[in-house]
């Protein structure tokens, strides 16, 4: 079987797939370059994505015009939207609109991008793109510049391009991403590698929290913080002083994040978590997503009769919350310090030597610490 033939078998599921911003992006400027070098707007779009996937696109909205601001004296300008549909994916930027405002652009600069209403401004260094620039990631970038080499090449066209990228209620959407917190400031980011967003993927998430690292060493911080979620990063923000760039939504893929903290280590992190997820830390799994990884109650009781606790009882236990409730103050204190400790031992193995310090804190549903190793903040590092 051919690499692509694999390819197209795992875009083959019963879920359907979608499109990513940079693809939307590249067919609407297809659609209104064609209109500038033609006259006529195209009913659909046909892009070849990255991943070798061809993207049949409607094209949703179009408009032309004069405005003063053309390079060549026309002062004309064409726009086309198309619709971003994310298929089965839970995507916040479903339904958004993605334009593209094309104009002849200056002698000899070839194409030049810029971010309109609902682009984000990149304002910290770390990112893929420049401080300054719009939020249009390198991968969208070359596959507009593409789009346009290939039109100008087929009907005689300038690559002397200016290109604006609008999304109407970009700036809304962008307050449901990581944008605020990465210092992308007033709207969305241009986004994807493969053009093809994958139902329930966590490449999106894992880049995410990729990119936070990344910004993170960029403004030389000391100390970054990892949580499941925003009880546990609730606690953290109380705990420590840190800026929000410092504050990694890792969820459950701690592992996407040590992995690449091994390769762009930072002197301290912290990983805080639930009572669940932090057993399935300690025991090993690096995904800590109910349907990839389960606690092992057996090995859970394995701790018990040291504490004190009926490792019967906690073996035939149907959650963790149940051994946590059936325990005494101390016992949990014990039971969930010994876990951090455990958990902390799985972080310093997939960092594998990496120069990062690892702190683990358990914190409950109510946002108390139960437990901590390797300790930050008021205490020293274990």
């Amino acid at each position: 079987m051919t690499r692509s033939a694999t390819r197209k078998d795992r875009l083959e599921t019963k879920l359907r797939f979608g499109w990513t911003t940079g693809t939307c992006a590249t067919a609407a400027v297809n659609a209104a370059y064609t209109a500038m070098l033609t006259g006529q707007f195209p009913d659909r779009v046909t892009i070849v994505t990255p991943s070798g996937k061809n993207a049949d696109l409607a094209v949703a909205e179009t408009a032309h015009g004069d405005d003063g601001q053309g390079a060549d004296g026309q002062e004309k300008w064409f726009r086309a939207a198309i619709i971003k549909d994310a298929g089965d994916d839970p995507d916040v930027t479903h339904g958004a609109m993605i334009c593209a405002t094309l104009r002849r652009g200056a002698p000899g600069k070839g194409v030049v991008f810029s971010g309109g209403e609902g682009v984000g401004t990149i304002t910290k260094p770390g990112l893929p793109v420049a401080v300054g620039e719009p939020a249009i990631n390198p991968v969208p970038r070359q596959m507009m510049q593409d789009a346009v080499a290939e039109l100008a090449a087929a009907l005689g066209g300038t690559m002397d391009v200016a290109i604006e990228i609008s999304v109407p209620d970009g700036a809304e959407i962008a307050t449901r991403t990581w944008n605020p917190r990465l210092g992308i400031e007033g709207g969305i980011s241009i986004l994807g590698t493969t053009g093809v967003v994958r139902p329930f993927s966590c490449s999106a998430w894992i880049a995410s929290i990729h990119r936070g690292i990344d910004v993170a060493r960029a403004n030389s911080l000391p100390h970054v913080m990892g949580s499941t979620g925003a009880t546990s990063e609730a606690w953290g923000q109380g705990e420590y002083d840190l800026p929000e760039i410092a504050l990694i939504d890792m969820g459950d893929f701690v592992g996407g994040m040590l992995k690449y903290m091994r390769r762009h280590p930072v002197p301290r992190l912290s990983i805080l978590g639930g009572f669940g997820k932090l057993v399935k830390l300690s025991q090993g799994a690096i995904d800590l997503h109910s349907a990839r990884s389960q606690v092992d109650f057996d090995r859970l009781a394995d701790l018990a009769p040291p504490l004190g606790m009926d490792r019967a009882a906690v073996a035939r236990a149907n959650s963790v919350l149940e051994v946590s409730q059936m325990a005494t103050d101390s016992q949990r204190t014990a039971l969930a310090t010994t876990i951090a400790a455990g958990a902390r031992d799985t972080a310093l193995a997939h960092l594998r030597g990496a120069p990062t310090e690892v702190e683990v804190v358990v914190i409950s549903r109510d946002g108390v610490c139960l437990g901590r190793a390797g300790m930050f903040g008021t205490g020293s590092a274990a």
